[in-house]
């Protein structure tokens, strides 16, 4: 058996692994292995293939992979989490909010907020407001 089969081999094998396993890491090591095979079946000694195939992986971890995971993904929706997760949704004013009295609380999903309006308007007690901002313990909100 030639290198340039071993190396065809392996990358089949590890294109069939990167099905189980996501973001293109081992896909990249398959990608690899095509273009070291192309170098094999020139005649290059097996330390120059060693070499070529660490250098394509390099190679196509730090630019092709990139690139295909932005081309794959560009349709999904990130997923906000923690705080990120709050911006954008109504909150119940519990308590006044006037930025120069330095008071005021919002309920957001059943959790108590420190609140500041964000545009210094007071918002009385009970009205539906809209999270802006969070920047620390205090969400800024503003009247939908």
């Amino acid at each position: 058996m030639e290198w340039w089969h071993f190396w065809l081999i392996i990358s089949l094998i590890l294109f069939i692994l990167e099905i189980f396993t996501p973001g293109f890491v081992v896909a990249s090591f398959g990608f690899a292995g095509v273009i070291t095979t192309l170098f094999a079946a020139i005649g290059l000694s097996f330390r120059l293939q060693l070499l070529v195939f660490a250098v394509a992986t390099l190679f196509v971890f730090f630019t092709i992979r990139p690139l295909l995971k932005k081309y794959f993904y560009r349709f999904d929706d990130p997923l906000r989490t923690n705080v990120h997760g709050l911006i954008g949704r109504t909150a119940k004013v519990i308590a006044k909010i006037d930025n120069a009295e330095n008071q005021g609380r919002v309920q957001i999903g059943g959790e108590d907020w420190r609140a500041r309006s964000e545009n210094g308007e007071i918002i009385e007690a009970g009205k539906l407001v809209k999270v802006v901002r969070i920047e620390g313990a205090t969400a800024f909100v503003a009247q939908n």
